[in-house]
């Protein structure tokens, strides 16, 4: 089975490998660049959802299955910042179906939160709050700076994968 991630990011295909191989064997994972037609920074669930949705799609003409990662904020009013961080997953195939599933929310401290607020990237914003240049590529990513080292990115975004992956290994129970 070809499964194409609709992202180049290395931690967005290792967490898709990793979701995938606990249930299918024989599978092909790769990336594809594919854009998700939405913001830079998503500021809802629902914008978030579509960019998944999105790559996942166009994702979906390279493989068997698309996947599509996407990060974005929601309100929550009762946090520190008013924000909370989720990243969403939307698996497509060619019979049209599509499932979704998200990983736990947490919050970006609020330095980073202003800096969104003001336009730019969660990852831009991060840069100068974690005084790193290369944080959008490293293994660790803003929730490894956060945990301090205790998860890392790739690991964060498998249990958006696998929380999409539910129906899919659980016919019986979704029809």
């Amino acid at each position: 089975m070809k499964i194409a991630v609709g992202s180049k990011r290395k931690a967005k295909i290792n967490a898709v490998k990793k979701a995938f191989s606990l249930y299918y064997n024989d599978i092909d994972i790769f990336g594809v660049d594919v854009d998700s037609k939405i913001s830079k920074q998503p500021m809802t669930d629902e914008e978030t959802i579509q960019g998944a949705i999105n790559r996942a799609t166009g994702a979906l003409k390279y493989g068997d299955i698309g996947v599509g990662i996407e990060a974005g904020l929601k309100k929550v009013p009762q946090t520190i910042t008013g924000y909370l961080n989720t990243t969403w997953c939307a698996i497509a195939d060619k019979d049209g179906r599509i499932t979704i599933g998200s990983s736990p929310d947490f919050e970006f401290p609020p330095k980073v939160i202003e800096g969104i607020l003001e336009g730019k990237e969660a990852t831009e914003a991060a840069i100068g709050v974690f005084k790193r240049k290369d944080i959008e590529l490293r293994e660790y990513g803003i929730i490894g700076e956060l945990t301090k080292g205790i998860m890392k990115r790739d690991d964060y975004t498998y249990y958006a994968v696998l929380m999409a992956l539910l129906p899919r290994i659980n016919e019986g129970l979704y029809g």
